[in-house]
């Protein structure tokens, strides 16, 4: 029905940066909001940044200032650009849209991942 994937994800230094994007496709109508989570072996998934509207953001403390959550409403894409990555900052990176598909309920959905890894 709708099918998200990431992309962008790697190895980099502390300090540097990395720009992960997530496209939507399927039966979408409309999408209420975007947003990115994280997750580390043996931890849950961790809110990191949500975008409502295309335009109005909110960021976990732990990326404020550091992370800018983006969309391109038309091409049904969502963006994290990561600024001055932490080795905390390692995780895998999943995207999510709240995505009205013409049922009566907009649903969730999930992409699979992208692996982001701050080594040294």
């Amino acid at each position: 029905q709708v099918h998200l994937v990431e992309f962008g994800g790697g190895l980099v230094q502390p300090g540097g940066s990395l720009r992960l994007s997530c496209a939507a496709s399927g039966t979408i109508r409309s999408i209420n909001g975007m947003g990115w989570y994280r997750q580390t072996p043996g931890k849950q998934r961790e809110w990191v940044a949500t975008i409502t509207d295309g335009i109005k953001t909110e960021y976990a403390d732990s990326v404020k200032g550091r992370f800018t959550i983006s969309a391109d409403n038309a091409k049904n894409t969502v963006f994290l650009q990561m600024n001055r990555l932490e080795f905390e900052d390692t995780a895998v990176y999943y995207c999510t849209m709240n995505v009205n598909t013409g049922l009566l309920r907009a649903n969730d959905y999930w992409g699979r991942g992208t692996q982001v890894t701050v080594s040294s």
